[in-house]
């Protein structure tokens, strides 16, 4: 496993990566041969990221 994302900077590289990758996939998905297993990958893609969102807003607001 990686190292914990904690700073403010750091956490906002790691949430840049994260969409970066889902764009690539979306770009390099055929919509034509995208099949239930490519979308429920998309969503995942997308509920991970939503998870890192909200604990990266509670890391933040116990650091204030």
């Amino acid at each position: 496993m990686g190292k914990a994302v904690t700073n403010n900077d750091s956490q906002i590289s790691y949430l840049k990566n994260r969409l970066e990758m889902f764009i690539e996939v979306i770009d390099h998905l055929d919509p034509e041969h995208a099949d239930l297993e490519d979308i429920d990958r998309l969503i995942q893609m997308l509920d991970d990221m939503e998870v890192k969102v909200e604990q990266f807003k509670k890391d933040e607001s116990t650091v204030e």
